[in-house]
């Protein structure tokens, strides 16, 4: 889906615009490399050498005692219909439906012991790590995690945002929400650049971009002389000066002739693409898609000067239905094998693994013990979370829970704990505050939070 600031104000932009939405570029187009592969470094090894964090978020709540922190002794009604299965990490075992992870375990850590979910059906706790509706947020909120990098690092590159969000809309809101800018302002808040597909009552009016329809997006010449054309236009007109100064460095970014070129996917090496899978761009009820080449596109995003890198993937939120958990997960966790693995083993690959930090979670896990349908319902009392990169010390196993998987036992993580770990891996300092909108100090996690030590 391409939109040129929104259907009903194109043409009137100086005043009606909005800041961050004038122009998205949905990944559905072309596999799912349209807008973000304007972003994309030209295939070289690693040599910006900046920090970035990649954050996967698998909205609905994942099913942590199927996934990664199985209990094959538990009785049936607990321990549900897979085995674990050993990985290149001795005494480390993941679920049988993962076997491309379990051949590279060395490179991420497993947390079993995330303890603070707040059960909210939200990206927030994953964006922000901090609770929803806990105590008095500061006037304006709290920042996305991209936001705080945006905000103490900046740019990379003048062309490319530092933080990029790769989430798209869902039905149920909370799960494409990427988080804003908080008390730090809009203009660290992420830059977004994938939306929802046309519904039916839509697709009369999908986007064009100066003659350039979705099915043509795919012609690599009309692309180039349409944004040309239009940033002509623009400039000419005098709207280029009627945009602050945030929109027209936007401007600049989404009408640059690199657009064109990123629209080219003969540009990428066609082996690459195989390893990420098919994307699937149907939506599923109120979820997000199953895109799995948006892993590969973090990464070029990363490669090209973000940041920081938010996505959703797929839907999790199986606990209806005759057996959904398990019909569901046998189809969807193969992707998120593919996906992941994918993504990592580019990493190390190129040489970004000790500069760029992954971390993969839902919002809660699942009851240990199924329901009446044969599938697992909401339990924020256990969650797990797969990290990765960041020069970190992986190939380890993090906190514990007891024998039915129903809550830690061992080593309770907090999700502030974990941002803490992913913000020095990235450079940040901890210890640095900013003032907030009434001129009180914050800091990027609550005093008391450290950097997990197992992983430092």
């Amino acid at each position: 889906m391409l939109t040129i600031f929104g259907r009903k104000t194109y043409g009137g932009f100086c005043d009606r615009i909005a800041r961050r939405d004038f122009l998205t570029i949905g990944g559905m187009a072309l596999g799912g490399l349209a807008m973000p592969s304007l972003l994309r470094a030209e295939a070289q090894p690693w040599s910006r050498g900046h920090k970035a964090i990649i954050n996967v978020f698998l909205p609905g709540g994942p099913p942590h005692i199927d996934m990664w922190d199985l209990k094959p002794d538990a009785p049936r009604e607990i321990r549900g219909e897979y085995n674990p299965i050993k990985t290149n990490v001795p005494g480390l075992e993941i679920c049988e439906l993962f076997p491309k992870l379990a051949t590279m375990a060395d490179k991420f850590a497993i947390i079993r012991s995330l303890s603070d979910s707040s059960g909210d059906h939200s990206a927030y706790q994953c964006m922000t790590g901090r609770r929803p509706r806990e105590g008095q947020p500061p006037p304006g909120g709290w920042p996305s995690f991209g936001a705080w990098q945006s905000r103490m690092q900046g740019h990379v590159d003048p062309a490319v945002p530092p933080n990029i969000s790769l989430m798209y809309r869902c039905s149920h809101s909370d799960w494409g929400n990427s988080g804003d800018g908080g008390f730090l302002g809009i203009g660290h808040a992420p830059f977004k650049v994938v939306d929802r597909e046309a519904t039916e009552k839509r697709k009369t009016d999908s986007m064009t971009l100066q003659g350039i329809t979705l099915e043509r997006l795919g012609d690599r010449e009309l692309l180039r002389t349409s944004l040309d054309r239009f940033r002509r236009d623009a400039d000419s007109s005098g709207a280029m000066d009627g945009l602050d100064s945030f929109s027209q460095k936007a401007m600049g970014i989404l009408t640059s002739s690199r657009l064109a070129e990123a629209l080219d996917l003969s540009l990428e090496d066609p082996k690459v693409l195989e390893k990420y899978g098919v994307d699937d761009p149907i939506f599923e009820r109120d979820g997000a898609p199953r895109m799995t080449r948006n892993f590969c596109i973090a990464r070029r995003l990363v490669e090209a000067g973000a940041r920081a890198v938010s996505m959703n993937f797929i839907r999790w939120d199986w606990h209806g239905g005759d057996g959904m958990n398990f019909v569901n997960s046998k189809r969807d966790f193969p992707l998120l094998d593919i996906g992941l693995s994918s993504l990592l083993r580019d990493l190390s690959e190129r040489g970004m693994d000790r500069d760029v930090s992954v971390i993969v979670w839902g919002e809660f896990g699942r009851t240990p013990r199924l329901n009446g349908m044969n599938s697992r319902d909401h339990w924020p009392q256990a969650n797990a979370a797969v990290i990765a990169g960041g020069g970190m010390r992986l190939g380890q196993v993090i906190g514990q829970t007891n024998k039915y998987a129903e809550h830690p036992v061992d080593r309770p993580i907090k999700f502030q704990e974990v941002f803490a770990t992913l913000y020095a891996k990235a450079g940040l300092d901890l210890n640095v505050r900013e003032f907030d909108l009434r001129g009180r100090p914050q800091y990027l996690v609550e005093p008391g939070n450290a950097p997990i030590r197992e992983l430092i």
